[in-house]
């Protein structure tokens, strides 16, 4: 069993990235927004209901995949490295399929920012993002948060063999998936 979580900020190219390496491997792609729309209708995510939920469709998810006979999942998430929270967050979730004997690998994405503010209006993202239809508030979103998270890590964070960052500015989705099913062996 495989997990590989791939981070970084909005619009990044996280979900991309997934379709990608889903595409050259068995794994199956669970990208941070297929709860967020699931439960979206009916609670905002930014309120304590839309959270709660969210939190447990994915905590469930992640428990039957981890005890499955599926090859493993790719999980992308938008991890806030200044919150004590969210690494709390990525530990459990690391956890859950290690505890299973599960091997867990992480790739960290990050691009300059007028990049991700254009891929941020890209035609995949909004049809498998309608939250995220909201252009002009998608937007400000993304340049909020990069002001008040750190959202790619400092040098020698993370100090792991199932660890790699990528700076995909110039790179295609392609290119950064063959990256990691080479690295890691996928």
């Amino acid at each position: 069993m495989k997990l590989v979580i791939i981070f970084g900020p909005q619009a990044v190219g996280k979900m991309t990235v997934g379709q990608e390496l889903a595409k050259r491997t068995d794994l199956k792609l669970f990208h941070n927004h297929m709860t967020i729309e699931l439960v979206s209708p009916f609670f905002s995510y930014g309120s304590q209901t839309g959270k709660r939920l969210v939190g447990l469709f994915r905590e469930e998810i992640f428990k039957e995949v981890a005890v499955s006979e599926l090859e493993g999942l790719i999980f992308t998430y938008v991890w806030g490295l200044d919150i004590p929270a969210d690494w709390e967050y990525i530990e459990g979730v690391c956890r859950i399929f290690e505890s299973k004997g599960g091997s867990v690998y992480m790739v960290e994405l990050e691009a300059d920012v007028e990049v991700r503010l254009e891929r941020n209006k890209s035609e995949n993202r909004l049809l498998h993002k309608p939250t995220k239809q909201n252009v002009e508030r998608s937007e400000q979103d993304l340049l909020r948060t990069m002001e008040l998270h750190r959202l790619n890590s400092h040098p020698g964070e993370f100090d792991d063999r199932n660890y790699m960052k990528i700076n995909n500015t110039d790179l295609t989705p392609e290119t950064v998936a063959q990256m990691i099913v080479e690295r890691f062996g996928l």
